[in-house]
C-alpha cells in the first residue's frame, strides 16, 4: 500500500528518489504519466496493467474513451527505479505537472500522485478550509 506525502528534490538529471517505504512495491518497474488534475501519476506496472485493460475493454467509437487513452498512454514513460531508488521524469511530464527542482509524492493506495510543491499545498489549503465541503463531497461519494 502507498501512503504518505514525501517532498523531494529534482536532479540535473531530471531524476526524482522514490521514497524508501515505497521501493518495495515499485521495484518490479513504473509507469509514470499525465494525470488528470495538473500532476503526474506514478503506477507500479502490475496495478498499471490493471489500467490498461479496462481502457483496452472501451470503445474506440467514444471520443471520451480515445481523449482518455491519448492522455494517459500517450505521454506514459515507463522505467525501473535504479539502485538508488530514482526514476527519471522526462521533461514534456515535468513541463506538464510545472515540477522544476522539487516535488511531492503523494501515496494513493495503488499508485502515486507528484505534484509541484505549491500547486500541492495551495489544493490542500482549499481543502482544508471547507471542512463541509469536504464532509458533504465525501457523502455524495459513500464515505
Amino acid at each position: 500500500m502507498l501512503l504518505g506525502e514525501f517532498e523531494h528534490t529534482i536532479d540535473d538529471k531530471g531524476r526524482i528518489t522514490v521514497p524508501a517505504k515505497f521501493r518495495g512495491r515499485l521495484a518490479a518497474g513504473t509507469v509514470l504519466t499525465k494525470g488528470i488534475d495538473p500532476c503526474l501519476w506514478l503506477y507500479p506496472s502490475d496495478v498499471w496493467s490493471e489500467l490498461s485493460e479496462k481502457v483496452r475493454k472501451l470503445p474506440l467509437t467514444d471520443p471520451k474513451a480515445r481523449n482518455f487513452s491519448r492522455q494517459v498512454f500517450g505521454g506514459a514513460s515507463d522505467a525501473v527505479p535504479d539502485k538508488q531508488g530514482r526514476v527519471i521524469l522526462p521533461p514534456y511530464l515535468r513541463e506538464y505537472a510545472d515540477i522544476d527542482n522539487q516535488a511531492v509524492i503523494i501515496g494513493l493506495y495503488d499508485h502515486c500522485e507528484i505534484w509541484n510543491p505549491e500547486r500541492w499545498r495551495s489544493l490542500q489549503a482549499s481543502s482544508d478550509n471547507d471542512p463541509e465541503g469536504r464532509a458533504a463531497h465525501y457523502a455524495s461519494l459513500g464515505i
